[in-house]
């Protein structure tokens, strides 16, 4: 299976491009984090009154310095909605979005991998038809081990579990459910909490399954590359009438 990972520079409505335009040697990169994003912003000349201005309307800075190297700042904000974002066009055509998005000059930078080539094409022809777009470069990586910034973020993975159900696969993990062997059972984990043994293997059973499919696309990326068969499932596919 080949993959391909693209990288794309996009233009439209958004706060932190905006100050990456107004401010040309400013580079900001953006983390996405559930409701929020953490954003890193550097400038290799001393912030001006109007740069500390944009700042500040940005959200709350956690770190903050100034050295021969420029300035440096870290700070949370909320003010780029990720509803209707360009990553969910990223999702709808199914490619992967690998962060930071990195915002420079009035330009949004995007990397995303592809399992096809058209995905690519389709995603492009979609972004294309609302905001200006370019493609920077395009490349297959079928012969090349699929780098770890590719992994899952948190966030991801964990994407739609409840506070029960995290709770409740917390508390399997920590008291040996799954090791090998397990130094716990199901009734024990139950009688340490306030709910039923039925309701608690619920939300365990539900954390686990959520969990596995968010991890399920990032598997796929990991193993793509590899021809590898451990299992014999192809040759047990060929046997089978």
């Amino acid at each position: 299976m080949s993959l391909y990972e693209a990288s794309i520079r996009v233009k439209h409505e958004c706060p932190y491009r905006e100050i990456s335009e107004r401010h040309p040697d400013l580079t900001i990169r953006e983390w996405p984090l559930s409701e929020c994003q953490v954003l890193e912003i550097t400038s290799e000349t001393t912030p001006t009154a109007a740069l500390l201005d944009d700042i500040d309307r940005i959200g709350t800075v956690l770190h903050e310095s100034e050295d021969d190297d420029g300035y440096h700042v870290v700070t949370q904000s909320c003010l780029c909605s990720l509803e209707e974002s360009v990553i969910d066009r990223f999702e709808e055509h199914n490619c992967l979005y690998q962060s930071p998005t990195i915002y420079r000059q009035g330009w949004e930078h995007y990397t995303v991998v592809a399992f096809d080539d058209a995905d690519v094409r389709e995603l492009l022809d979609d972004l294309r038809s609302d905001r200006e777009i370019e493609l920077l470069s395009k490349t297959s990586i079928s012969e090349t081990q699929v780098p770890h910034s590719m992994l899952a973020p948190a966030t991801q993975l964990f994407e739609d579990i409840t506070d029960r159900q995290l709770a409740a696969l917390q508390l399997a993990l920590e008291r040996g459910y799954y090791t090998q062997p397990r130094t716990t059972s199901l009734r024990e984990l139950a009688d340490l909490t306030a709910v039923a043994r039925s309701t608690y293997e619920e939300h365990l059973r539900k954390a686990e399954n959520k969990l596995l499919t968010n991890a399920g696309q990032y598997l796929r990326l990991v193993t793509a590359t590899s021809t590898a068969d451990p299992l014999e499932v192809e040759k047990t596919r060929r046997a089978a009438p």
